[in-house]
């Protein structure tokens, strides 16, 4: 018997069932290769084709190109089903499906040279600083040179997409997208973390790379949703690029929580309460007390998700953006998400006891995975809250942080 959360598989605004039951095959095939993917540090060849077979990684690519062009609400439970199997597996599907987006807004020659021969192509979306030894062209484009680390999916797409500052004729730098074929950089193998280690978030190495004027696209308009009259007007997801791309992450550690609460349950029945006359520990009352407010966590972790992913959906079908207090509330709700699935597990691993942390055993690498994943950078270090206090009280969020 499992706990029956707050379901996500077919929310009211979801369509598609298909997809997410899909994404539940998959995860069978993740679930068995996870540990694989783990000291690999990168998804194992069967990982990865589960993804691409089951179609996962064309979640957000256009309809014209043979994608799915999915709304977030969606988006979300799809990755929240790969994250039962694999928390790396579904953070990859999700970072990848945030740079489809991005790649979608590009003009029409950079989509065709992305997808015009494979849909699941894809391009590997890093939000890190952006290059600076970036060297204007004369008739547009740019020659780019530089390091940008913490690139997910980098080990398997064929497309990467990482910021830089093109100097302009007059002023500051302006910053772009720079969309770039893996084969013209060098991906360094620096991702020697404890957590998430399937993801293979490698260093992405540039060296006199030249980005013609098709594959830069101006940062700050899609980081506020302001997509009108870019190539595909009818465009279904506005937002800020922050809601987009936190959607994505963490599907990733709501599936993960999700799992690690269906497993302790499980095993409630059959194992004993070490020092003491419980038998089974669903007998003990602490442990019950542990797995109901575990199973809270998730439940609110779930519903504030669904809300963001709601919130994305609803501007979109209306063609509206959303306000600035509105924006940072996403931000907060994702935050506030991966903060939730951190301390759920947590309390799992205490309650299922000290044989969680064995390394054969699927617990602990859910709680390295959640533990890394929450405290990426878009969920950290009090900003969101920082963020979102700001917008409340009337004054600008954004002279804390563009990522709103």
């Amino acid at each position: 018997m499992s706990h029956q959360t707050v379901d996500l598989a077919d929310p009211p605004t979801a369509g598609r069932p298909g997809l997410v039951a899909a994404a539940t095959g998959a995860a069978a095939v993740l679930r068995e290769q996870a540990a694989g993917s783990d000291r690999a540090r990168r998804l194992t060849g069967p990982a990865f084709a589960a993804l691409e077979g089951s179609g996962m990684l064309r979640l957000m690519t256009p309809s014209r190109f043979g994608g799915h062009a999915t709304d977030l609400s969606t988006f979300l439970a799809a990755c929240t089903e790969l994250g039962r199997g694999c928390c790396s597996a579904a953070w990859i599907a999700g970072v990848l499906g945030a740079g489809d987006f991005v790649v979608s807004l590009f003009p029409e020659q950079a989509q065709e040279e992305v997808w015009g021969d494979d849909p699941d192509a894809g391009s590997a979306l890093v939000l890190g600083a952006p290059g600076r030894d970036v060297r204007a062209v004369e008739g547009g484009g740019a020659v780019v040179s530089g390091r940008w680390p913490y690139a997910s999916g980098s080990c398997h797409t064929r497309w990467v997409t990482v910021l830089v500052a093109v100097p302009a004729p007059s002023g500051p730098p302006v910053v772009h997208f720079a969309l770039v074929p893996r084969r013209e950089v060098t991906v360094e193998d620096t991702w020697t973390v404890v957590g998430m280690r399937g993801t293979g978030s490698n260093t992405v190495v540039m060296d006199g790379v030249v980005v013609p004027p098709h594959r830069l696209l101006p940062y700050h308009p899609v980081l506020a949703g302001d997509t009108d009259g870019l190539v595909d007007p009818g465009h279904r997801y506005r937002n800020s690029l922050t809601g987009v791309f936190s959607i994505g992450l963490i599907g990733a550690l709501l599936g993960g929580a999700r799992e690690a609460l269906d497993i302790v349950q499980s095993h409630g029945p059959t194992r004993r309460v070490a020092g003491s006359s419980y038998t089974r520990q669903t007998e003990s009352p602490t442990f019950q007390l542990d797995l109901a407010e575990a199973a809270m966590a998730v439940d609110t972790a779930t519903l504030h998700a669904r809300r963001l992913a709601e919130t994305v959906d609803t501007f979109a079908a209306a063609g509206e953006n959303p306000d600035l207090v509105t924006r940072a509330r996403a931000r907060m709700d994702s935050t506030l998400v991966a903060h939730t699935c951190r301390g759920a597990v947590d309390t799992l691993l205490t309650a299922y006891g000290s044989a969680a942390f064995d390394e054969a055993h699927p617990l602990q690498r859910i709680w390295r995975d959640v533990n890394v994943g929450s405290r990426h950078a878009g969920f950290g270090m009090g900003i969101p809250e920082q963020i979102y206090g700001r917008a409340l009280v009337g004054e600008d969020p954004r002279r804390i942080s563009p990522l709103v």
